[in-house]
């Protein structure tokens, strides 16, 4: 038996089961705005995207998300080339992060964005020291996400609207001088017996708290 029970999907990890075959009623009807792709109106569709975006361009998709991308930036410490960082980047497209900063070394594991990054600002700085400066430049408070002594449980954390979520490496976590660098250090409450969950995890989390309370759809306080 193979171990590959789906070549397609995994050579072309952006394309799914789930996708659309050719536009219905062919060329005659497709449609003619411009931010169609005419070889997926007549080929298909098997992209991993929302049923919004069927048949569209990349370049299309990526200027209608520059449109309605949350304020929150994802920060991410890669001195060891942390597997999680692919998954943190999909996630962050998930959740309509406005760019991923890839602290340290430049290149990083890609193979768990499952291809999100043609979609998500991704940038890099140098060091932590290159982030700050950055995000002072912008007017961006850092926030540290880390289980560490005198942090803030993240149930009761008030997230700013603009800000720069701050994770560092599964197993070390964040470096002294990310954790210095922070504004305020948040952790995610653990109620089990483990001490700390998966770093991608860590992230998907993060950033739903922040949705949970800057989203139109949440509920107004006061």
């Amino acid at each position: 038996m193979s171990e590959n029970p789906n070549p397609e999907t995994d050579t072309h990890p952006e394309r799914t089961t789930a996708g659309v075959g050719p536009w219905p009623g062919g060329r005659e009807s497709w449609p003619a705005e411009a931010h169609y792709d005419a070889e997926l109106l007549e080929h298909g569709d098997s992209r991993n995207v929302v049923d919004r975006y069927r048949y569209w361009s990349m370049d299309a998709i990526v200027a209608d998300l520059d449109e309605q991308r949350h304020p929150f930036h994802v920060a991410i410490e890669n001195w060891q080339h942390d597997m999680n960082i692919g998954s943190i980047v999909r996630s962050a497209n998930a959740f309509a992060a406005e760019t991923v900063q890839i602290v340290g070394r430049r290149r990083w594991n890609k193979r768990g964005a499952m291809v999100t990054d043609r979609y998500q600002h991704v940038e890099h700085r140098e060091d932590i020291a290159s982030l700050v400066a950055w995000a002072a430049a912008e007017g961006i408070p850092v926030i540290a996400i880390d289980n560490v002594p005198g942090c803030v449980p993240m149930e009761t954390f008030d997230w700013p609207e603009r800000c720069v979520m701050l994770f560092g490496q599964e197993g070390p976590g964040l470096s002294e001088e990310a954790l210095a660098a922070a504004e305020a250090v948040v952790e995610i409450s653990q109620y089990g017996s483990t001490r700390s969950i998966n770093a991608s995890a860590a992230a998907a989390v993060t950033m739903y708290s922040w949705v949970t309370q800057h989203s139109p759809l949440a509920p107004r306080r006061g």
